[in-house]
Parts: C-alpha cells; sequence; structure tokens
C-alpha cells in the first residue's frame, strides 16, 4: 500500500540491491510506485531479484568502486527511464577483523566499495540533478560510523566518511538538492547472518534497548520517508535507526 503519493512515477536507483537492506528498499519504492533501478555486483543475485519481483523497471550488474561501471549504469538508467530522481547508494561490505590483522588490501578493499562507491554513485547523480534542480542523494552509513567499535575499524571509518560526505554534499547542493544518510545499527540481513552465530547474535540483541535486530524493512520505510515530501526541510541529516543502542549506557 502506497503512503507517500509523490514517489509514484519518480526514478529510484537503489545499490546494493539485490539482497538484504538494498532488496528492502528496491522493494518499498516500487511498492510506493516509484520507477525503481537496481545496481549489483552479484549478476545471479540481481538476476533473481529481477525475476522475482516484476515490478521493478531495471538493472544493471555494477562494481560501485569502478568509476567506468558506475557511469555506464547511470548511462543506461538515463537511456532507459530518461534520468534519476532519488538515490539510494546502499552497497557496501563487512569484514570481521582484529585491527593488526587488517592488512592493506582488505583496507583498500572496504574503502573502495564503502566510500569510493558512495562518491562515484552520489557524483553521477548530483550531476544530473544539479542541473534539473530537484533530486535526493540517500546513502546508508551506520551507527558504527558514529562510534568506535571493536573488530571493524575499517568498516567504522568508511562509514564515518559516508556521514561527512553526506554533510558536505548537503551545504553544496542545497536548496535544490537534499542529500542524507541513514545510520543502522544491527539489522538482520544475510551479511549479519554470514559474520554471527545464533548465540552471537542473542548476546548482541541483549545490548539493544528494543532487545532485536532491526528488520531490513524498516530501514527501507525510513528511506521512504526521507525521499519523500514529509522531509522536504531534512537535508545534511546523519538519522540513527538503531533501536536505542547508541542512545547511552542502558541497563
Amino acid at each position: 500500500m502506497a503512503r507517500f503519493e509523490e514517489l509514484r512515477g519518480k526514478r529510484v536507483m537503489v545499490t546494493g540491491a539485490a539482497s538484504g537492506i538494498g532488496l528492502a528498499t528496491a522493494q518499498r519504492f516500487a511498492k510506493e510506485g516509484a520507477k525503481v533501478f537496481l545496481l549489483d555486483n552479484n549478476a545471479a543475485a540481481l538476476d533473481g531479484a529481477m525475476k522475482e519481483n516484476s515490478q521493478f523497471a531495471s538493472s544493471a550488474v555494477c562494481d560501485v568502486s569502478k568509476e567506468s561501471d558506475v557511469m555506464a549504469a547511470f548511462e543506461k538508467m538515463d537511456r532507459e527511464l530518461g534520468g534519476i530522481d532519488v538515490l539510494v547508494s546502499n552497497a557496501g561490505i563487512s569484514i570481521r577483523s582484529d585491527f593488526v590483522d587488517i592488512t592493506l588490501a582488505q583496507w583498500k578493499k572496504v574503502m573502495d566499495i564503502n566510500l569510493d562507491g558512495m562518491f562515484l554513485c552520489a557524483r553521477e547523480a548530483a550531476r544530473r540533478m544539479k542541473d534539473r534542480k530537484d533530486g535526493v542523494i540517500l546513502m546508508t552509513a551506520s551507527s558504527n560510523g558514529t562510534e568506535g567499535h571493536r573488530w571493524y575499524t575499517d568498516y567504522n571509518a568508511s562509514k564515518a566518511g559516508v556521514i561527512l560526505l553526506t554533510k558536505s554534499m548537503a551545504l553544496e547542493l542545497a536548496p535544490n538538492v537534499r542529500v542524507n544518510c541513514v545510520c543502522p545499527g544491527y539489522v538482520l540481513t544475510p551479511m549479519q547472518r554470514a559474520e554471527y552465530t545464533d548465540e552471537m547474535l542473542a548476546q548482541t540483541n541483549e545490548g539493544i534497548p528494543m532487545k532485536r535486530h532491526a528488520e531490513p524493512e524498516e530501514i527501507a520505510a525510513l528511506f521512504a520517508f526521507l525521499a519523500s515530501d514529509d522531509a522536504k526541510y531534512i537535508t545534511g541529516a546523519d538519522i540513527r535507526i538503531d533501536g536505542g543502542e547508541t542512545a547511552g549506557l542502558y541497563s
């Protein structure tokens, strides 16, 4: 059921869209009546998402860390949909490691996807939106980008970069283009499932005031709101959606 009528017909690109938060976000925008263009580096997963969701407009296999891939994907969207109204730049990876065990290759891989990929997609969207004097750019950061966390130093640093990228872009692109990022806490995604055992998930939940992980659809709902006219005075914001995890010491 659509809640934001103004999203009907909007041309929306979602990156990292074949699973998890990205897929849930693509599905939510499609339910709002938007024309959704999916990007993902996993060709098989992307093909599956397209086959299972006939409401999606189109897609492109894309490594967001490669400038040529990103430019080609935006050009395909230009040809097929006539441009872009909303970008949800979501693609990202995390690798659980002790800080002293992080190799330079791992550091660069995380930064290439999580920060360089955000920059490349946001830049291409911004160029188009600035010319039209209209648009919304949304990015997936993380509560990990707002404070220190063990075992994810490279991921944390990349997400902190996304937050400042958001704020700087918002200043430059106002008043016509809004830029915000969402900072999820723990979300029950395939990526989280791959890294955490059931026991680790249960232990983590005990440290969250809401006593559970978020569902991907809850993050998708926030993206839809931020793209809507109800959020037309929100820009430059990093919005936490973490069940109260970072609100303070919980006991």
